[in-house]
């Protein structure tokens, strides 16, 4: 089995021109979520329920980097939890994030490693597109 490219770059900027199609002002989420990385998967994911209620374009923007994130780790074969949850419902919040702690340690390695990767590869496409 050889090695597989997961399209990284790719993907990084679909969600940077879709965030700038959106609102340009939201780009500046960019560093913020290579910044969170270091905080690891609960912290990362929750941000976009923080964002919700006062900054939907932001929020928008982390959710869709959660979901692809998600979606390159299942091509992978590690399946990361993203159910749906209302960020005013707590029992949602607490259920989703005990998933995300319940991950293999390992799973949890090699997420946040391609997770920072992938935020790398949105910082590098915020730069030229701004």
């Amino acid at each position: 089995m050889g090695w597989k490219s997961y399209d990284l770059d790719r993907e990084a900027q679909k969600l940077v021109l879709s965030a700038k199609n959106r609102d340009d002002k939201s780009l500046n989420q960019s560093y913020k979520m290579r910044m969170a990385v270091a905080y690891g998967l609960e912290r990362f994911w929750g941000e976009h329920l923080r964002l919700q209620a006062k900054e939907p374009q932001k929020s928008q923007y982390w959710k869709e980097t959660w979901d692809a994130l998600v979606g390159i780790m299942e091509q992978a074969g590690v399946l990361i939890p993203n159910e749906p949850v209302n960020a005013n419902n707590v029992g949602q919040i607490q259920a989703m994030s005990e998933q995300l702690w319940q991950l293999e340690i390992q799973e949890q390695r090699v997420s946040l490693a391609v997770l920072t990767q992938l935020c790398d590869c949105i910082v590098w496409w915020t730069q030229r597109y701004k």
